[in-house]
């Protein structure tokens, strides 16, 4: 059985004061997702994470503020046979937040009510049930 090749990922499972989760939809595409991009050859996880959540929702973060959760991996939401392999770290903001560079859309999702958006599998099958553990706790 042939493995489904891999994009590694960082993301951020980002939130608001109302421990909203604050999602992204990339121009083109239909379903949303954590902001955070492709690690480059000579980038950390870390660095990533900061480098597209500057580039993308315009926010400046500092490097001690994300908090690692963890290595999560799903089916890729707009990469048919692929894999995405997310570094996810969590954090939170109070900013205003504006969509920038391949970004077409932001969303500030409260996942108890409804109707939900379409969801990319990563965010729906392993991030969302993450942050419903953790506000739970």
């Amino acid at each position: 059985m042939n493995t489904p090749p891999t994009i590694r990922i960082a993301a951020a499972l980002l939130t608001d004061r109302q421990d909203r989760l604050i999602l992204v939809r990339k121009r083109g595409t239909s379903a949303f997702m954590q902001p955070g991009g492709k690690i480059q050859p000579d980038e950390t996880p870390l660095a990533a994470l900061i480098r597209e959540l500057h580039e993308e929702l315009g926010l400046v973060v500092a490097p001690s503020s994300p908090r690692y959760l963890g290595c999560f991996a799903a089916p890729a939401a707009h990469e048919q046979g692929f894999t995405v392999e997310a570094e996810l770290f969590s954090l939170s903001t109070d900013r205003t937040l504006a969509p920038a560079a391949e970004i077409a859309e932001l969303i500030r999702f409260d996942p108890a009510c409804a109707p939900h958006p379409e969801l990319a599998p990563l965010t729906r099958d392993a991030i969302l049930p993450l942050h419903r553990t953790r506000a739970g706790s």
